[in-house]
């Protein structure tokens, strides 16, 4: 009975491990898009392996942006923001090599 439990649940980690994974890529505007819709500010990824700083200002876009992590001290490689009825603010997101 303890085989058969064990040949059980090894054949279930297979199964999970052959698992297809989906990746979806975005871009800088895209994730500035969504924390600005429903106000969850959070990393939604580093696509490429580079750095990447989240900001937020109520004064203005500009101000977001200065406030991202790493600004100054990396190379932006894309740079957007949108306004955010719900936080009633700018947020920026940076993504940087």
């Amino acid at each position: 009975m303890r085989s058969l439990l064990l040949a059980l649940s090894l054949l279930a980690c297979g199964t999970v491990a052959n698992a297809e994974t989906t990746v979806t890529i975005t871009t800088a505007q895209d994730d500035a898009n969504y924390m600005s819709r429903t106000g969850f500010f959070g990393h939604r990824g580093r696509h490429g392996g580079g750095y990447e700083g989240i900001g937020f200002s109520t004064s203005s876009a500009d101000d977001a942006i200065r406030r991202c992590c790493f600004w100054g001290k990396r190379q932006p490689v894309e740079i957007a923001t949108s306004f955010s009825a719900r936080r009633r603010g700018w947020v920026a997101v940076v993504r940087y090599r």
